[in-house]
């Protein structure tokens, strides 16, 4: 089964998966099987999502921008849904991309875009993270799509942020700015990390965010890493799981 092509099923709309049941396509499905991999009825793929687990189904039918699965047989069933949440300043386009792409599959449970004083991106396209969160789920195996907040302030997010719930902060340059633990404990389910912008967090921002109790200071390292490549470092060391 791992050759087969793995596709997330959005369950907002639908009953849930039984034997013999039918599926409609999205057309973009329909596209990528029978004009990319010129898959014909019949071939088999795996269809998935965080409700239903993941099922073996085939092709009913398919033509240009429509087709239908016929559901088979469940292979794994759903698994409870956990993970940190991924708090980052928003970059430039491919590496928000990237952050998305990595975040999903390292774990990341949900994505909050914020905007700090160096943030030096204006806009994001929702719809485009959240279909290459879906891609990356859905070659990484995992069940769930990550779920997506609307971008806001560092400083909105912190007023609201659950006072049970940690939230890690990297802050570069820890020993010369007295933060920074690096025997942090791992990340429990819904804890945060923070990864700042391009160019780090300001030292107003840092002290702002540590007065808050929830708030915890951590380095990734001696380095100045990119933007991009601290979230990996991040995640794999205080939030990567089994």
């Amino acid at each position: 089964m791992q050759d087969l092509p793995r596709l997330y099923i959005d369950p907002s709309e639908l009953a849930d998966f039984v034997p013999s049941g039918t599926l409609e396509m999205t057309g973009a499905q329909a596209r990528y099987l029978g004009t990319v991999l010129r898959r014909e009825v019949g071939a088999e793929v795996l269809l998935f999502n965080a409700r239903d687990g993941e099922w073996r189904a085939s092709i009913a039918h398919v033509r240009k921008d429509r087709g239908s699965f016929a559901l088979l047989t469940q292979v794994r069933a759903a698994e409870p849904v956990s993970g940190p949440v991924l708090v980052f300043a928003l970059l430039k386009r491919d590496a928000t991309d990237l952050v998305v792409r990595m975040g999903t599959e390292l774990g990341v449970q949900r994505f909050i875009p914020v905007t700090t004083e160096r943030t030096n991106a204006s806009r994001v396209n929702m719809e485009r993270l959240e279909a290459i969160a879906i891609e990356a789920a859905e070659q990484c195996e995992r069940l769930d799509v990550p779920q997506f907040e609307e971008p806001c302030r560092l400083a909105d997010l912190l007023g609201r942020w659950p006072q049970d719930r940690r939230l890690l902060v990297a802050v570069e340059r820890a020993a010369a700015r007295g933060t920074g633990d690096a025997a942090a404990p791992a990340m429990a389910d819904g804890d945060g990390l923070l990864i700042g912008p391009e160019g780090g967090l300001s030292d107003a921002e840092v002290a702002m965010i540590l007065a808050r109790p929830f708030a915890l200071g951590v380095t990734l390292g001696t380095r100045i890493l990119r933007a991009d490549t601290a979230v990996v470092a991040g995640l794999a060391r205080f939030a990567l799981t089994a």
